[in-house]
């Protein structure tokens, strides 16, 4: 069965930090490029970050660049998402996700996505 489980969701002070892992089963992550995308209730789903297959190329979504860091360690089947300083706007459920290539996950042509792990920003 193929999956992509996320963890590293919870509630966190603004300014603080949470590293968000992304373990895939089923298939070999490093086949694909990896994306972090988030969404609130309401609004569409938002990308945040991709990385290519070998991790040569990443992309951030404005809000976010300089805070979040995204990596992947292919010998371990799991992407991360380092996210510092964060803010209350950054609250959303955080998805990951696989495409087949860099090129799709920017443009959201995604071939899986996790279930999804909450964020909270909040004092």
């Amino acid at each position: 069965q193929l999956q992509l489980v996320e963890s590293g969701g919870g509630l966190v002070q603004p300014g603080g930090s949470l590293r968000l892992s992304c373990a895939a089963s089923g298939f070999t992550l490093g086949n694909y490029a990896i994306g972090w995308f988030r969404q609130v209730p309401g609004k569409e789903r938002e990308g945040v970050s991709c990385i290519s297959t070998l991790g040569g190329s990443t992309n951030y979504t404005d809000s976010v660049k300089g805070r979040f860091t995204i990596s992947r360690d292919n010998a371990k089947n799991t992407a991360y998402l380092q996210m510092n300083s964060l803010k209350p706007e950054d609250t959303a459920v955080y998805y990951c996700a696989a495409a087949t290539a860099f090129g799709r996950c920017v443009s959201k042509a995604i071939n899986y996505w996790g279930q999804g792990t909450q964020v909270t920003v909040s004092s």
